[in-house]
């Protein structure tokens, strides 16, 4: 017995280290059910200025090569406020969940991109992306509410949400690292 403790502290210690080591843009991901709601609160690390991440994060249609995003189209601007469809497709479990929306951005260059959606398939959807400037590096911190209308157990969309999340969310900080710096003139 005290050799199957050892082994599973073994696999949980290199299970671990390879998972740190996996993260090399700090990504995390927490997601918390509040009364038929999904609080989600999220965040990584990618070593670009502050204004190159503000023009990554308002890069609306560039979105569309983020996995899952099927389609976002700017349809509006007007002033600081900025109107999206979006089609989002998921797969969970045997089931293809397809979303659309209307989702309206409001922006405060180099610090905030918060967003509500006007019209779609969630109940609600609420949040924002924050721009945290340390150094050589920003740190996008993204939090939401979302209210799903879905037949699937809360349970198991938590599950399927958090582990998709981390996917985009790399794919997300992959595809920031790689941005040309913006030209100081470019900040808004």
């Amino acid at each position: 017995m005290k050799w199957l403790f050892s082994l599973m502290l073994v696999l949980f210690v290199t299970l671990s280290h390879a998972e740190e080591n996996a993260n090399p843009f700090d990504i995390q991901v927490s997601i918390t059910p509040i009364n038929g709601r999904f609080q989600i609160n999220a965040s990584y690390v990618v070593p670009i200025n502050i204004c190159s991440a503000y023009s990554f994060i308002t890069d609306y249609e560039g979105s569309k090569n983020i996995p899952g995003i099927i389609e976002a189209t700017v349809i509006s601007r007007a002033g600081n406020k900025v109107r999206v469809r979006r089609v989002i497709e998921e797969e969970v479990l045997f089931f293809h969940i397809s979303m659309k929306s209307l989702v309206e951005y409001t922006e405060t260059p180099n610090e905030l991109v918060s967003f509500e959606q006007l019209s779609g398939d969630a109940k609600f959807y609420k949040g924002a992306w924050k721009l945290v400037p340390n150094g050589n590096k920003t740190t996008f911190k993204y939090n939401s509410l979302l209210e799903l209308d879905s037949i699937i157990p809360s349970v198991i969309v938590e599950y399927f949400m958090k582990n998709n999340m981390r996917g985009r969310l790399g794919s997300m900080a992959l595809r920031a690292s790689q941005q040309r710096p913006a030209e100081v003139g470019a900040c808004k």
